[in-house]
């Protein structure tokens, strides 16, 4: 059975009741193809379903439901591909009912736990656009206009963290031969590219030698007379470092991880003294790391005395910054990010506290030729002088998401940016105070950004915690408590905060503590919301035997 172009479009094959028959596959499968103007029926009646399951998802209010992973588990137990499509109406039903309903509401306000937070309107129609585009980053050939565009976005934060001069930008924005940095799909892959960089600079091709890209890590080091290579920052160090260090075949053994202060930041006469032995050892330190916004309690190092320590030492500084640079866009806070222009390269993710979706992540170079140590081509992309963006990058196809980058710079701008973070400080000290003021609850760190760490302290615990006499016993039952209290609270499914283990800082020892982590970053959080959560761990903790 052949169908012409308007049977094919009076005929809803994919919002039938019944399973699709064998006739007329071929159409079917087409019609899926067809151009915009053909199809815009079909695709507005898949519109109006789906967005009545999103907006249905983004007005509940509970952080998750309380269905259990092995309930989960069972419904997603099918191998086997369906052989005759099925139509669209019944798979959107399936998909709203699994998926939709038992996905996490991170977009509540009560779920403050994890870095992702809700997302501005114009997102949902503009991912739409990126996707009707479907545009491939990769090459000129596949992304035309998108590639200055991109550029163009870059240069715009690259202009937010080192603010050179007007004619800088003018001669590098969009010059072929200069990256100010690269778009990636997170902030791991930013990390490994910055890292990257700086081990090929270090170790390149001179007098005949070609460098380590070529002749790998072990000539490299062999030629320039080092005993080894090493990366070095605070043991808060993100794991992608751990990945970082795996994969440029230095080990994890050559991560040096240097013990944070009490205020979580690195300890900067260790440091010091880690570069001096690593020189006397003859090891290559690839990279010093400074951490601007730590993942389990958002502590940001002091940038500007590792820029210096780096400086003398003539090391590679990269700044970490997935989850505090934004606060280059803050009067009030840009403060604590003093001395991240001197950094080498800088990691921001864009899908955390630039309020973007997902697979955005960016790395930033202050010398805009130092990408040129990591340039690969080939015949069929990527050709040499060309405006090809994958050849200074570890990701090869990849979408547009520079739509949506360029995007919220531009509609939330500089001052829309500056409120959203300094709301979210305010409410994390908001939340801090009532921690503080609540006898149930004991604030394990002052917050440096807005992320905070507490633990709830069972009623008998109390007076110990007040006197700091609790026992190391005593600590295992409260880290007991809140280890349940923590995972009760996310089966429920009303309210969420995650969990993290830090040192006994109170204490001066190194006895672990399961600390409660929240996350304000959410502009729709409010303090209701933050007492909601509190009021909730407390009501759940009552139950909770010790």
């Amino acid at each position: 059975m052949t169908l012409s172009k308007q049977e094919m479009l009076n005929k809803s094959y994919f919002f039938e009741s019944e399973q699709t028959l064998d006739d007329g596959i071929e159409e079917k499968v087409m019609q899926m193809f067809a151009s915009c103007n053909q199809v815009s029926s079909l695709e507005k009646q898949i519109d109006e379903i789906t967005d009545q399951i999103s907006q249905d998802f983004l007005s509940t209010i509970d952080s998750n439901t309380n269905i259990d992973l092995d309930s989960l588990l069972e419904r997603f137990s099918d191998s086997k591909i369906p052989v005759q499509p099925t139509n669209f109406e019944t798979y959107l039903k399936y998909i709203g009912n699994n998926v939709v309903a038992h996905s996490i509401h991170t977009s509540s306000p009560r779920f403050i736990g994890h870095m992702t937070s809700a997302l501005p309107s114009f997102v949902r129609p503009l991912a739409k656009l990126m996707t009707a585009m479907n545009q491939n980053a990769v090459k000129i050939e596949t992304a035309k206009s998108l590639s200055f565009f991109e550029r163009e976005a870059l240069a715009m934060l690259h202009r937010q963290i080192y603010n050179l001069s007007e004619g800088f930008y003018t001669q590098h924005i969009q010059n072929n031969l200069s990256t100010l940095g690269i778009l990636v799909s997170g902030g791991t892959v930013a990390n490994i590219t910055a890292l990257w960089c700086a081990r090929n600079a270090a170790l390149g091709p001179k007098d005949g030698f070609l460098g380590v890209e070529k002749e790998g890590l072990a000539a490299a080091l062999d030629f320039y007379g080092y005993k080894g290579a090493v990366i070095i920052g605070s043991d808060l160090m993100h794991y992608s470092f751990d990945k970082a260090a795996d994969l440029m075949s230095i080990g994890i053994q050559g991560l040096i991880r240097i013990p944070a202060d009490c205020n979580n930041r690195i300890n900067l006469p260790a440091l010091r003294q880690t570069v001096a032995e690593c020189r006397q050892q003859n090891l290559l330190i690839i990279a010093i790391v400074g951490v601007a916004g730590t993942t389990d309690s958002g502590g940001v190092d002091s940038l500007k005395d590792i820029a210096e320590i780096a400086q003398e030492a003539n090391v590679h500084f990269h700044v970490d910054a997935a989850w505090g640079g934004p606060l280059i866009f803050s009067e009030q806070y840009r403060h604590k990010l003093a001395g991240i222009e001197k950094a080498d390269s800088v990691t921001i993710d864009g899908h955390k506290q630039l309020y973007l979706p997902m697979g955005i992540g960016m790395v930033f170079f202050r010398d805009p030729y130092l990408a040129s140590s990591i340039e690969k081509q080939a015949s069929y992309t990527m050709r040499k002088g060309s405006f090809d963006l994958g050849k200074r990058a570890l990701e090869g196809s990849r979408p547009g998401m520079a739509l949506l980058l360029h995007a919220g710079l531009k509609l939330i701008g500089l001052k829309g940016y500056e409120f959203l973070i300094d709301e979210g400080i305010r409410k994390t000290q908001y939340m801090a105070a009532c921690i503080s003021a609540m006898p149930e609850f004991e604030l394990l760190a002052e917050p440096d950004t807005n992320l905070l760490i507490y633990r709830y302290i069972p009623e008998q615990f109390r007076g110990l915690v007040a006197k700091k006499a609790l026992t190391d016993i005593d600590n295992e039952i409260i880290n007991n408590v809140n280890e349940s209290l923590q995972k009760n609270q996310r089966q429920i499914g009303h309210t969420f905060i995650s969990r993290t283990i830090k040192k006994n800082i109170n204490f001066g020892n190194d006895n672990p503590v399961v600390a409660m982590r929240a996350v304000i970053a959410n502009p729709l959080t409010t303090e209701e919301d933050i007492q909601a959560v509190l009021n909730d761990q407390i009501q759940i903790a009552a139950k909770i035997s010790i």
